[in-house]
């Protein structure tokens, strides 16, 4: 008897190396299951930079390129521009997307590149101990902020999302959760549609999504759950911030 396949076409057989509770997996198993939906999985290409998901590319059953720390935004813009006819991604996290790449995104959003970037947002540097990431929260403690964030010091948390979607050239950006199941469901459709955004060509699109950091943040897994609906909801409102309207 063929064993039963528990996973989308997709995502390979593999275990992955994440943390318990962390949030890249359940992503991961969604943008595989949309692609799977859309049938593209041989002509969509996944731009990975540097981060804890560095090494997508071993669980993505499809074309994945590796970029510089904060460089997906630029690798991608090449791909698409040489196969515009391919649906190309970014999988970025907020130490890489809203610090050393801030630069590359919002210049991606103005010129309205033809592509998608899905924002793993967990208010920390996972990967490298737990710093204090331009995302982090106000009063947040981190390695680097052991008394917690200070505004007056460290200055003010950076929205993505909201700044992004201010440039002319983004079509779609929509703010999401995996928290609990209803979330990851809303996630799933908002990563479905900027998937068919790209395919009708219409422009930049974003989705960010409100992901767990256990290890760092230094809770169970459960408990990382409740600290989104806790303290990163509030700050970083759910739902969509242009482009809702759009029928795909």
């Amino acid at each position: 008897m063929a064993k039963e396949r528990l996973h989308p076409k997709s995502i390979k057989d593999k275990v992955w190396h994440y943390c318990p509770g962390c949030s890249h997996g359940i992503v991961h198993r969604i943008i595989g299951e949309v692609i799977d939906e859309l049938d593209i999985q041989g002509s969509v290409i996944g731009i990975a930079p540097v981060g804890c998901s560095y090494n997508n590319y071993e669980y993505f059953d499809f074309d994945v390129i590796q970029a510089a720390h904060g460089r997906a935004p630029a690798v991608a813009t090449g791909v698409k521009r040489v196969l515009p006819n391919h649906i190309v991604f970014t999988y970025q996290g907020d130490g890489d997307l809203a610090a050393i790449g801030t630069a590359e995104i919002i210049h991606v959003a103005a010129r309205g590149e033809k592509l998608t970037t899905i924002f793993i947002n967990n208010a920390i540097y996972g990967m490298t101990s737990g710093q204090m990431a331009p995302t982090t929260l106000p009063q947040q403690i981190t390695t680097t902020t052991p008394t917690g964030r200070d505004t007056a010091y460290h200055g003010y948390p950076i929205r993505i999302s909201e700044m992004l979607a201010l440039q002319e050239g983004t079509v779609f950006v929509e703010r999401v959760s995996t928290h609990d199941v209803k979330h990851i469901r809303q996630a799933k459709k908002a990563i479905k549609k900027a998937f068919k955004i790209q395919q009708a060509g219409l422009g930049f699109s974003l989705v960010e999504v409100l992901s767990t950091c256990p290890t760092n943040w230094q809770l169970s897994p459960v408990d990382s759950q409740q600290w989104i609906v806790d303290n990163m909801i509030p700050y970083y409102g759910l739902g969509n911030l242009k482009g809702k309207d759009i029928k795909v």
